[in-house]
This record gives C-alpha cells, sequence and structure tokens, in this order.
C-alpha cells in the first residue's frame, strides 16, 4: 500500500515506523528537515521536505497514486487542508486526519465528502481519555480494551501472590468459575511471551491478558488477582486536553480534583465542571498534594505535556500515599523504564493512537486494531466473509485454521452472543474474530487468512 504520512512528530514517526515494518511503501512529509534526516537514517522510506498542505509538495510525495494520506501534523487546519487538497487535486480514495479542537470534532457536518472530505477523524486526546476512564473502571488492570462495540474486552493485568488461580494450571479456571466463560490469550513472564496451554501454571508477577463478555470482566480478574477496592477519588494533573475531559468525564460519578498551574486554564476549567474541584498549583508541590490528602486518593493522573513533570508527580505521588499513579509518557524509552518501578502504569499516546490508524491500514475486513506490549504484539478484530471455498476461516473449526505461530483466536462475537473461543469453535460467515498475535511481524499472513477469495460472489 502506499502511504503518505504528513507530520514527523512523535504519533507521525510511531506510524511510519510500525508501516514501514509492514512492507508498505511510505513516505513522510514534514518541515523539519532534521527529523526526516533521523527518520530515513532508521527505516526504509522516503521523506520529503516542506509544508504537508501545500500541493507542489504532496505531488513531489507521491500523491498521484498514493492509496492514502494520514495527516497528523501539529495543526488542525494543515491536516484538513491537506485532506482538501488530496482530494480535490488529487482524488485520493483514503483521507485520514488528526483534530483536537473539540470546536471542529463537534461539528460533525464539517467532515462530509461535499465540505471536508475527511474519510477518518483520529482524536489522540479523546481516545487516551476513554483509555484511562477503562483503566479507573477496572482497578487493577494494566490495559483495558474494547471489541466489538464494547462486547468483548481485552484485559492485561499482573497476577499477585494470593490470587486464587496463582500456582494452579489455567485448566483449573473453568471449575474456579463456573457458568463464566473466559480464555488467556497470552502471557508474558519476564518479558518473554508464553503460549498458554491448559498445564501452564500461572506464576506471581505474569503479565497475563484474557478475554471476555465485558460483564465477566470482574470476576475473571478476582482470579488472578486480589480485588482492589473500588476507585472512588481521583487527581488529574494537567489541564490541557485531556485532563479537562477527564475531568469532565469522572466528575458525576466520582471525586476528582484537578492541578493546574496556568491561571487562566485553572479558571476556565472551574466554569465548564459541575463537581470537580480545581486547584491552581503546582502537582509536583509536596505540600500541595499532602494538603488535599494525597494519602486518601485511588488514582493519581499526570497528563500535562512535559513528561518529565508527569513522571516526578507521579513519583511523588506515590511515595506520599496514593494507592496507584498513572503518568502520560510521549518518550517511548520512557515507557518501559518507568513502568516497572513506582509508577503503576505508563500511558504511550502513540500507542493508544495508532490502533485507530492501524484499523483503517490492514488488508482484509479488520475493524478493529490495538498495539499491545509497546507495538511488538497487536490485538485484531477482524470480520469473517465468503463460505468455505472462498475463505480460509469460514465454515471450519478452529483446530483447522492454519494461524501463524504465536497467534491465538480469543473469542467470537456473532450478533449479540459472545462465544468463549475452543479448538472445536466453528467459525461462521459474519463473525467478529478476535485475535491475538504475540508477534506483530506476522501480521500479513493473518490478513490473508481473512481476505476472500476469487470464487466468492
Amino acid at each position: 500500500m502506499k502511504i503518505i504520512i504528513l507530520g514527523a512528530g512523535q504519533v507521525g514517526a510511531s506510524v511510519a515506523e510500525n508501516l514501514a515494518s509492514e512492507s508498505n511503501d511510505i513516505t513522510v512529509v514534514d518541515i523539519d528537515a532534521k527529523r526526516l534526516q533521523e527518520l530515513q537514517d532508521r527505516l526504509d522510506l522516503r521523506t520529503v521536505n516542506g509544508y504537508a498542505s501545500h500541493p507542489t509538495i504532496l505531488s513531489q510525495a507521491g500523491a498521484d497514486d498514493a492509496d492514502m494520506i494520514i495527516a497528523v501534523t501539529n495543526s488542525d487546519e494543515i491536516n484538513m487542508i491537506a485532506c482538501q487538497i488530496a482530494y480535490t487535486i488529487f482524488h485520493t480514495p483514503t483521507k485520514i486526519a488528526r483534530v483536537r479542537a473539540v470546536e471542529y470534532l463537534s461539528q460533525t457536518q464539517l467532515f462530509a465528502q461535499d465540505a471536508l472530505p475527511v474519510d477518518v477523524l483520529i482524536s489522540p486526546e479523546q481516545l487516551i481519555t476513554d483509555y484511562i476512564l477503562r483503566l479507573i473502571e477496572n482497578p487493577g488492570a494494566l490495559q483495558v480494551l474494547d471489541f466489538a462495540g464494547g462486547k468483548v474486552r481485552l484485559v492485561a493485568l499482573k497476577a499477585f501472590y494470593g490470587g486464587p488461580l496463582v500456582g494452579n494450571e489455567l485448566k483449573t479456571l473453568r471449575e474456579h468459575m463456573p457458568g463464566i466463560e473466559t480464555r488467556v490469550a497470552a502471557i508474558f513472564r519476564r518479558g518473554k511471551a508464553i503460549i498458554p496451554e491448559g498445564n501452564t501454571v500461572i506464576e506471581v508477577d505474569d503479565e497475563v491478558f484474557f478475554v471476555a463478555a465485558k460483564k465477566h470482566i470482574r470476576s475473571v480478574m478476582g482470579e488472578l488477582r486480589r480485588q482492589d477496592k473500588p476507585i472512588k477519588r481521583v487527581m488529574i494533573a494537567g489541564g490541557g486536553n485531556i485532563g479537562r475531559r477527564l475531568a469532565l468525564t469522572l466528575e458525576h460519578d466520582y471525586q476528582v480534583k484537578l492541578i493546574d498551574h496556568n491561571p487562566e486554564r485553572a479558571e476556565s476549567i472551574s466554569r465548564e465542571v459541575d463537581k470537580a474541584i480545581i486547584l491552581l498549583g503546582d502537582a509536583a508541590d509536596g505540600d500541595l498534594l499532602l494538603e488535599e490528602n494525597i494519602e486518601h486518593t485511588d488514582v493519581f493522573c499526570a497528563v500535562t505535556n512535559d513528561d518529565e513533570a508527569n513522571i516526578l508527580s507521579s513519583m511523588l505521588a506515590k511515595r506520599l500515599g496514593a494507592r496507584k499513579v498513572m503518568a502520560l509518557i510521549n518518550r517511548t524509552a520512557y515507557v518501559d523504564l518507568v513502568q516497572s518501578g513506582i509508577i503503576d502504569i505508563a500511558i504511550s499516546p502513540q500507542q493508544v493512537t495508532i490502533g485507530s490508524l492501524l484499523t483503517h491500514i490492514r488488508r482484509g475486513d479488520v475493524a478493529v486494531v490495538h498495539s499491545l506490549r509497546r507495538g511488538a504484539a497487536e490485538a485484531i478484530e477482524a470480520i469473517a466473509h465468503g463460505d468455505k471455498n472462498s475463505s480460509k476461516v469460514v465454515e471450519r473449526r478452529i483446530e483447522e485454521i492454519k494461524l501463524p505461530a504465536g497467534t491465538s483466536i480469543g473469542a467470537i462475537v456473532r450478533g449479540s452472543e459472545v462465544i468463549i473461543a475452543h479448538h472445536d469453535t466453528m467459525i461462521e460467515a459474519g463473525d467478529h474474530v478476535i485475535l491475538f498475535l504475540v508477534d506483530k511481524k506476522r501480521i500479513p499472513e493473518v490478513e490473508k487468512l481473512f481476505q476472500v477469495g476469487v470464487t466468492f460472489l
């Protein structure tokens, strides 16, 4: 696939890295020549130095025959204009734009084909807000990902000493929870993937990925670790786009406090919220945190634009007694460094955002993509089409399907029914199949499985 990425910032570079490793023809456009050179030095792609919305620059990038344009510059306006030009002049089939401003996003009529022809809108701030909300709703989870419109969830958590299943074989899970269907999709032990079998024994500190119907998630989590107390009090550091959205989203179900150092921004947010308490100050000020009862806070969430500020304020909050701390971290190198220590969850905006983009790039009918383990693994929701003659999966039992090594099918959604996958489960046309891939390099093989052959009419 020939793809042009506009913007070589953190999101653009992350997208380029993911796509370049999958044999796509990638061209990256940016005004920063140094940034482009750094990308070209480590990735197999072309670069064009110039303004992303200029027709001549888009032409140099190969827009005449591009399959897709992904506009992820730091400017909403440039992203939208670039999509308009790609549509009007170059007739680019698929146009994806990152748009941050709520003022644009709330005007859905703007993005029709006869207005601003953007096929897919990506709002990183909203994606991250939703991601954090799911973590707060499921105390103890490291990652919570939705499939099939929320009917199925994939949850990652760390197995703790004292969990009922820890030290036992996976096949005993059904005995512990009669009537509740779940499947362990993968286990990571000391950073290495283990493909789960019935006799696999869960060990303390294993990172376990399991899939279940949304209504059963809490029950399954209770088997792998001690149940965390429900979350009541949330403290947010940073009143930018994400912090503001979080406060507005959480304030009616939780006791919310938001800290921001900017007087104008703090005052503006205070006028928008109903119940949340808005504080003017520095989130890394220990005296302020103690004054606001940080030791009774269930979740401290640092979402400023400064990685170092997020890391330091989260570490301080944890030391002062916050039960769980989360930090938004843009630099990929920092994420693994801090999550293994004091900080409970390091949130990577690139990894949260990349899944939404990959959904529209995968071949075959792929409804959802989630990037896992810093991009090394993926979870996919693919839709089965065709019949036994034209498809490699339809009208076949799971044990008959030649899945790539390290790939497992966790669940199938058929209409409103959630079916947890077993070896003899039959896949039917129209099924939404949730797959877990330990090695994302196997993606092309999975895509081929779900592509319909020429005999399909």
